[in-house]
């Protein structure tokens, strides 16, 4: 059985700002994640440190020589919901910059989930 694999809607508007290219090989990616669900690792994903989320994750891209990364989680209901993507090319500081962007928008989808089931 294949995860459903969601798009935040700061993400959504993100992804589609990208060139096809970059698109094409995030999608690549993310129809492997699908199939393999959370057993895919390395290269692929990784477990993110630093997050309020312990199933924070990343997809991990190279596209034109450069690393790119998606930031993502599992939820509750066994889908993954990509939340901030970006090139992480000369950016030390990528991670300290996204993580609290990531974990927001989760607390935020959770939140939504959550007023959904009462």
């Amino acid at each position: 059985m294949e995860w459903n694999i969601i798009f935040d809607p700061d993400f959504r508007f993100w992804f589609y700002q990208q060139e096809q290219g970059l698109q094409n090989e995030i999608f690549a990616v993310l129809t492997v994640l699908m199939k393999l669900k959370p057993a895919l690792g390395r290269p692929r994903v990784d477990t993110i440190e630093g997050s309020s989320f312990k199933n924070m994750k990343e997809l991990r891209i190279q596209y034109k020589g450069e690393p790119w990364r998606v930031l993502f989680a599992f939820d509750p209901h066994r889908q993954a919901i990509l939340l901030v993507g970006g090139n992480k090319s000369g950016n030390k500081r990528w991670y300290k910059e996204n993580i609290p962007i990531a974990d927001q928008r989760y607390q935020k989808y959770l939140e939504k989930l959550k007023e959904e089931k009462s």
